[in-house]
């Protein structure tokens, strides 16, 4: 009967509509989701290959909260495909200005940068499982992994451990300029490759 659960459970899941923020699967995790899909004992609730946001500074959650989101390299033509996408590209030094002029001035909002690395949520079928799957991820460099849950369902969480947050904005004000921007973005682009090529990794020996 546990394993009848445990496999309805799996085929409700699979079958839903994606709720994600950005409405369908993130490619770049989506082959690491369809070898884990096809094991017996586990199935994906969550996933994300890593993304850099830039989004309103408030505790609250809520939708409408993001200004950009890309699960991509970022530039600066990133910003202005989002915002005005008939202007040509410009280079990482632009980007802090042109956040100023259409985000910052326009709506004279409080603004945060964040770079967040992977993050996926496993169903196991028993403990075993969801140990087995831990020291798997272990071992391709996840540090941060753990079970979450052992109550109607045995989940386990498994992250990758860089990431940025910084304010960008205040009062319509830029915090920070240009050059910085530059470095982070050149960082935050090292952070998401280095997600991927674990998120490769895992899809090979998992």
């Amino acid at each position: 009967m546990q394993q009848d659960n445990f496999l309805q459970r799996k085929n409700d899941l699979l079958n839903k509509k994606d709720k994600s923020s950005i409405g369908k699967w993130d490619e770049k995790i989506a082959t690491l989701c369809e070898v884990i899909n096809k094991k017996d004992n586990y199935y994906t609730t969550s996933s994300c290959s890593g993304r850099i946001v830039v989004m309103v500074d408030q505790e609250k959650k809520g939708s409408g909260l993001f200004e950009f989101v890309s699960h991509d390299i970022v530039d600066g033509g990133n910003f202005i495909r989002l915002f005005a996408p008939a202007r040509p590209p410009i280079s990482a030094e632009g980007v802090g200005k042109f956040i100023k002029k259409k985000i910052g001035v326009d709506r004279g909002q409080n603004l945060k940068f964040k770079s967040e690395p992977m993050i996926l949520h496993v169903a196991c079928r028993e403990l075993k499982d969801a140990r087995e799957f831990l020291k798997i991820a272990q071992k391709v460099g996840l540090k941060k992994c753990g079970i979450i849950s052992i109550s109607n369902r045995i989940v386990v969480e498994v992250s990758g451990s860089e990431k940025i947050e910084f304010p960008l904005m205040k009062d319509g004000n830029l915090l920070v300029d240009e050059e910085f921007l530059k470095i982070v973005l050149e960082k935050a682009n090292k952070h998401l490759e280095k997600n991927w090529k674990i998120i490769r990794e895992l899809a090979r020996v998992v």
